[in-house]
């Protein structure tokens, strides 16, 4: 066991584990932080995206020991209120909701980078996160809807 500290939706937060523990663990396990949803365990599915530094990463499948210094922002970082969520609210998107957090940062992630992404950029961004709903077009419609603001 080691102590990490680290960047968590701004806020420093330690934690004592074992260097190679997942990030999804140590986010829902130690720090209560339980909107990073646990998938396939594997980072194929993406119900555990977070942001590292900006990107999307699957957090299953991510050493702890590899996101000191860097900043962590979790579907709760962004408060209830961010475009996306409102946007995936008024194009009701969520169903059972499982996939939701993780779409949402995907989505984020794909905005920050390509703030009037094309139909054919959401597809490729979107596309390895996995809805069981089958949502994919209220998804896209969604992101579609924070690029036109």
């Amino acid at each position: 066991m080691a102590k990490f500290t680290l960047d968590v939706n701004g806020e420093k937060r330690t934690v004592e584990v074992a260097a190679d523990t997942p990030l999804l663990w140590v986010l829902r396990d130690h720090l209560q932080l339980t909107g990073t949803k646990y998938g396939c365990g594997v980072g194929l599915c993406g119900s555990c995206t977070v942001l590292v530094n900006g990107e999307a990463e699957r957090s299953c499948s991510l050493p702890v020991s590899q996101v000191v210094g860097k900043n962590i922002l979790t579907v709760e970082g962004l408060g209830g209120h961010h475009p996306v969520q409102e946007a995936f609210v008024a194009e009701d998107v969520p169903q059972c909701g499982y996939c939701q957090s993780g779409q949402v940062m995907q989505a984020v992630a794909l905005l920050s980078a390509k703030p009037k992404p094309t139909a054919e950029q959401i597809a490729a961004a979107m596309g390895d996160v996995l809805c069981r709903c089958g949502t994919y077009d209220r998804i896209a419609r969604a992101i579609a809807r924070v690029a036109r603001r």
